[in-house]
């Protein structure tokens, strides 16, 4: 597995690394150059979805940057539309035909589901068959709770290998990183710079971002460094994986270039401290078909 930084061993001893490009709300007409560029700056994990509808694109930007497939750890997710045990299955194929490919190395539910949790349970089935048949490399889960871990693990044979949730410094889910731990999940994080605070605000004129925060801000020009670059290194020296997203090849790269400097104790819990406790992206209690209706494509 190449790309720069730590790699995070999962629980099956599948090696992934710990930061990775996410494509979530990237239009497709943008997806290809994105990841092509974040793979040639060293980025060697890609996270999509079948939600995101940029699948084919993702592919598209790995085969035009030139490295080999096995350089590079891909993440796609089985949407709430298609869970169940068949249609599970069958969503999955669908993913594999529009990336390319003959696996993924990592496939995980997008939400719990918590009204219809037979269904939730029978697409991890289904998972865990398309694990069995080595068309992934590893299985998880996305914005579970904790209580949600416990009701999967009892129904279930394999524990997932990483639960991808939304946390940043102004929501840090300690909760949810320690019942992680406890069951030998790497939390991963999605929003990782805190962007679900702006563009999920209900006034966008008042809602502030954790890079704007005078904590982040300091430590930036202690270090030479951008706040962006700050709090992914809070992630990676948290033991977190985090997959910010990014169309803008100056970002991308920024964004990498996080391996030359290391936060001090006190400066992991003074940002540690401007935790929230409040969400900004969707409620997992919540997340059903009506709050998402997205269909995804056959």
């Amino acid at each position: 597995m190449g790309g720069k930084g730590p790699l995070l061993t999962l629980n099956n001893g599948v090696k992934m690394p710990a930061l990775g490009l996410g494509v979530f709300q990237t239009p497709p007409e943008q997806t290809a150059g994105a990841v092509e560029r974040a793979i040639q700056d060293g980025y060697g994990l890609i996270d999509t979805a079948a939600a995101y509808f940029n699948e084919r694109q993702v592919a598209e930007g790995l085969a035009r940057s030139g490295i080999a497939r096995s350089e590079v750890f891909v993440t796609t997710k089985l949407w709430i539309s298609d869970f169940g045990h068949e249609r599970g299955l069958r969503a999955f194929d669908a993913s594999l035909r529009r990336l390319g490919m003959d696996y993924v190395d990592l496939y995980l539910l997008h939400w719990p589901v918590p009204s219809t949790f037979d269904e939730t349970v029978a697409a991890y089935r289904a998972a865990e068959k398309i694990l069995s048949e080595k068309r992934a490399r590893a299985i998880g889960v996305s914005n579970f709770n904790p209580h949600h871990l416990d009701v999967l693990l009892d129904r279930s044979q394999i524990v997932p290998a990483v639960n991808q949730v939304e946390l940043h410094p102004f929501f840090i889910q300690r909760e949810v990183r320690a019942a992680d731990a406890r069951h030998g999940i790497v939390t991963q994080s999605w929003s990782p710079l805190g962007g679900a605070t702006l563009y999920n605000a209900r006034d966008r004129s008042t809602a502030r971002s954790p890079l704007e925060h005078p904590v982040v801000a300091r430590l930036g020009a202690k270090y030479g460094k951008t706040s962006a670059q700050v709090v992914l290194r809070w992630h990676i020296q948290h033991g977190l994986s985090a997959i910010p997203k990014s169309v803008h090849a100056e970002r991308i790269a920024e964004n990498i270039d996080i391996f030359d400097f290391e936060l001090t104790a006190g400066e992991m819990a003074a940002i540690d401290g401007l935790d929230t406790g409040r969400r900004s992206g969707g409620d997992p209690e919540l997340a059903d078909t009506k709050m998402y209706p997205t269909k995804t494509e056959e």
